[in-house]
């Protein structure tokens, strides 16, 4: 069923991918956020330059995922150059789904503060440079790392080589928060400081359709997948 937000999430073709055959049937692509890790557990700064795994939860997560998609008959996977995604989607791959690592979707580079827990200092920090981005600098680095026009510069060769393979006509792509953020505004032609816009939680799901002129969101930031493993916590938790 079609949410009720659906139809302001559609746009037409934008510019950057202008060569991309207009004769194709609907492309229906599945982007997802990786698993938790125990860095976003901790509340630890985490992008392009932090290889980590996900956690026993993460994995759960992805099983989750796995069990409530299996029957959708994906023709590619497509995961960032970072384990945590790929570990996200190792169900599917088991499967034998053919798969390719692409850098253009890693997560951006947070530079200096990767790695590090947030400090009072480095969350002041942090969210002076969410305003910069909000007010349409996004040109501004993290000191030491990227930009989210960075970001989209790289994407931008991931995402037309993905959508240039017309005969994928049904794709699962797992990536980052604010990966992820950075490429809907981009496939949506929403100007970059809208990009917090785009809610995400650990292994949510974002489903678009394109039909070779509009890009249009069936699921945002769906997670109905993890509800029954929620529910088991819940159970776990509560005394006899």
């Amino acid at each position: 069923m079609w949410l009720s937000v659906i139809p302001y999430f559609c746009a037409r073709l934008p510019i950057w991918t202008g060569q991309i055959n207009r004769k194709l049937s609907i492309k229906k692509i599945y982007i997802i956020r990786h698993g938790q890790t125990d860095f976003n557990l901790q509340g630890i700064v985490q992008g392009s330059g932090v290889n980590s795994s996900i956690n026993e939860k993460g994995t759960l997560q992805a099983q989750a995922f796995f069990d409530a998609y299996r029957e959708v008959p994906f023709d590619k996977i497509y995961t960032s150059a970072l384990k945590r995604t790929t570990e996200s989607v190792q169900p599917f791959i088991k499967l034998g789904i053919p798969f390719v690592q692409m850098e253009g979707l890693n997560e951006i580079s947070w530079g200096k503060k990767e790695g590090q827990p947030i400090t009072l200092e480095e969350d002041a920090y942090y969210n002076w440079m969410l305003n910069q981005w909000q007010l349409g600098n996004t040109h501004e680095r993290i000191e030491g790392g990227e930009s989210p026009e960075d970001v989209t510069r790289r994407q931008d060769s991931a995402i037309n080589y993905i959508m240039s393979k017309t005969e994928e006509s049904t794709v699962l792509i797992c990536m980052h928060g604010r990966a992820i953020r950075i490429l809907l505004c981009r496939l949506l032609n929403y100007p970059l400081r809208s990009m917090d816009m785009f809610e995400h939680q650990n292994l949510c799901l974002y489903q678009l359709d394109f039909t070779g002129t509009m890009f249009s969101v069936r699921k945002y930031n769906d997670t109905a997948h993890l509800n029954l493993l929620n529910k088991k916590r819940i159970i776990e938790i509560l005394p006899l």
